[in-house]
């Protein structure tokens, strides 16, 4: 797994193991949260793309290794709680996260790029998430975060059968959100990227932390923002930038 920052302030995190289709290990998973936790610090960073090299957005978890784990119930257990701690810290990062999927995104892959905020694909590329036919055990973080994506049936009809779907049908379920040929597809999610970097870290954020919470805590979620809000510069340069007919600077 790789990272850098352009400076374009957009920061890319690589699932870099083109050998076995950037197969996420435990090891990956244990890194995932630290390297999140390392660029959300950073002020340069204003949005992340995850991506997979060499054509392939990720396979999943690493079978030969998963064999290994489930050779013992502890092992087991500690390798889902790396794998939920990861997909969490993505999930909350604080800037926009988008997937940049081209070809296989299975299994895990499909976890992390549930846990990003925006989807965008290759005409080319296939979801599924397997663990049905694994014998595998979904955890609960990543099945309700899959039904409150694309809703409970649709949600059931990926986790009961662990069919790959192509990218058009993935779209119409609400698994996608942009899918494109794949020549297009890393610019196209490059510069929505960079658009992002153009808006109000503040309503962005706020936006984040109201949809991460339950409907009964949203407005406690947004309170905070809110009130930040009041004083913070970003309106004000917002609504001049906007009778000045210029670009804001956020």
């Amino acid at each position: 797994m790789r990272c850098w920052v352009g400076a374009d302030r957009v920061a890319t995190v690589l699932l870099d193991r083109p050998e076995r289709r950037n197969a996420v290990t435990g090891a990956m998973w244990r890194a995932l949260p630290g390297l999140l936790a390392e660029l959300g610090a950073r002020a340069d960073v204003r949005a992340l793309l995850l991506t997979g090299a060499e054509g392939t957005f990720s396979a999943g978890a690493d079978i030969a290794e998963l064999a290994d784990v489930y050779a013992d119930p502890a092992a087991a257990d500690a390798y889902h709680a790396l794998n939920v701690a990861a997909e969490e810290a993505l999930a909350a990062f604080p800037r926009p996260t988008l997937a940049v999927i081209h070809g296989a995104c299975v299994g895990g892959g499909c976890q992390l790029a549930v846990a990003c905020d925006l989807r965008f694909a290759a005409e080319d590329a296939r979801l599924g998430i397997t663990p049905a036919k694994l014998g595998v055990v979904y955890p609960a973080v990543p099945t309700l975060r899959l039904a409150a994506l694309v809703g409970p049936a649709r949600a059931k009809y990926l986790l009961f059968s662990g069919a790959l779907v192509p990218a058009a049908r993935a779209e119409l379920f609400g698994l996608l959100d942009e899918v494109l040929p794949p020549a297009e597809l890393d610019a196209r999610a490059r510069e929505f990227a960079r658009l992002l970097t153009h808006r109000s870290p503040q309503t962005i954020g706020a936006a984040k932390a109201a949809l991460a919470a339950a409907p009964e805590s949203a407005a406690a979620a947004l309170e905070p923002w809110e009130r930040a809000s009041r004083t913070a510069p970003d309106v004000h340069e917002g609504l001049a930038a906007f009778l000045e007919r210029r670009e804001p600077e956020f």
